[in-house]
């Protein structure tokens, strides 16, 4: 079993058009908890991201919110953390929270949530990190992204195994259960290659 003591949670700071989004963002901290696994995120109170960490923290679990000072002078910072992390750019506050997590989830959320999402991807491929990284599929909200990434692959630019370890799931027992049973693939062919 994969340990997972914090999840790295990458969400929108928005709430999507979709009630959906919102429950299951309750959802997934519930099950969090069940589960006795800290929030890592972005710090911010609005939004998904404020909704995930809203309801960890009414049942006293571990938040750490990373957010760099420009967010936090303009008063979009969850001041009810258990730690909040200030930093001085967005990509301290994507390299710690890519750091502190043990694993990551990707939610709804718009080219932020994205761009996180991707740069996991290239860690993971790259070795930098070896961490289960799932794609939170409520309401089918990543389908074309799959459909696009599939595309990807068949042109040749990602290896079957690159896409195969992103879990996929639409709730949040699976999700968890996925990540767990993650494990560590070693250094993939095609990069001991390039390194011989």
């Amino acid at each position: 079993m994969f340990p997972l003591k914090n999840i790295t949670v990458y969400c929108g700071s928005n709430k999507g058009i979709l009630q959906e989004y919102s429950d299951q963002a309750k959802a997934l901290a519930k099950e969090m908890i069940k589960r006795k696994i800290g929030l890592v995120y972005g710090a911010g109170k609005v939004g998904l991201m404020g909704i995930i960490a809203d309801e960890m923290l009414a049942s006293k679990s571990p938040v750490y919110g990373i957010i760099p000072q420009k967010l936090v002078d303009i008063e979009v910072a969850h001041q009810g953390c258990t730690d909040l992390i200030v930093v001085e750019t967005m990509r301290d506050r994507k390299w710690l929270m890519a750091e502190k997590g043990d694993g990551f989830i990707a939610m709804p959320g718009g080219i932020g949530t994205l761009e996180e999402l991707f740069e996991v991807m290239t860690l993971n491929q790259l070795m930098y990190i070896q961490k289960p990284l799932a794609l939170y599929n409520v309401s089918g909200y990543y389908d074309k992204l799959l459909d696009f990434l599939a595309h990807v692959g068949e042109q040749g630019f990602l290896k079957p195994d690159q896409l195969k370890n992103v879990i996929v799931a639409d709730d949040p027992v699976n999700l968890l259960d996925k990540m767990e049973a993650f494990e560590p693939t070693g250094i993939p062919d095609w990069l001991r290659k390039k390194k011989q």
